[in-house]
């Protein structure tokens, strides 16, 4: 199952990126992967509802054709690692083999692209820098990948 994530923003050299990096690295093999990052951004300044528009738009145009959408979103679902990880083994089985993850800008994901998503998936209830957020997403795939491959690197309950 090949996994897109799709992020508005550039990210420059830095911890995060190399976090990002390492995690997306790890998963070359296993039920999940590879994870190929498509990076978007609109150029220049509009009101905060205009460039989510804007913004999905860049978003939906880096989706595979047929993609099952996953949306980062702090107003989503929180889930365990498990119950993460038992959703893409659940796709994956049903023969699903595109996933795409978006993630908004600053200002979030345009309410239509929400809707659209098979899952909104927040990663707890704080707000994350969305360059950040990559490297979380990253390390969660790659925990998912574990659990369902029954790797110990996941030890929790």
């Amino acid at each position: 199952m090949r996994i897109t994530l799709a992020a508005v923003g550039r990210a420059k050299a830095g911890p995060a990126r190399d976090l990002y990096k390492d995690y997306a690295g790890r998963l070359r093999r296993g039920p999940i992967g590879p994870l190929i990052l498509k990076e978007v951004e609109a150029r220049g300044t509009f009101p905060p509802a205009e460039l989510r528009r804007r913004e999905a738009e860049l978003l939906r145009a880096a989706i595979p054709a047929g993609a099952r959408l996953i949306a980062l979103d702090e107003r989503g679902e929180t889930l365990s690692s498990a119950e993460f990880a038992a959703h893409l083994g659940r796709w994956r089985d049903a023969g699903m083999a595109e996933i795409a993850c978006l993630i908004g800008g600053a200002d979030g994901l345009d309410e239509a692209i929400r809707d659209e998503a098979a899952l909104v998936l927040a990663l707890g209830p704080m707000t994350w820098p969305h360059l950040l957020v990559r490297a979380l997403l990253a390390e969660q795939l790659f925990r998912a990948n574990s659990i369902l491959t029954g790797h110990p690197y996941h030890r929790g309950q």
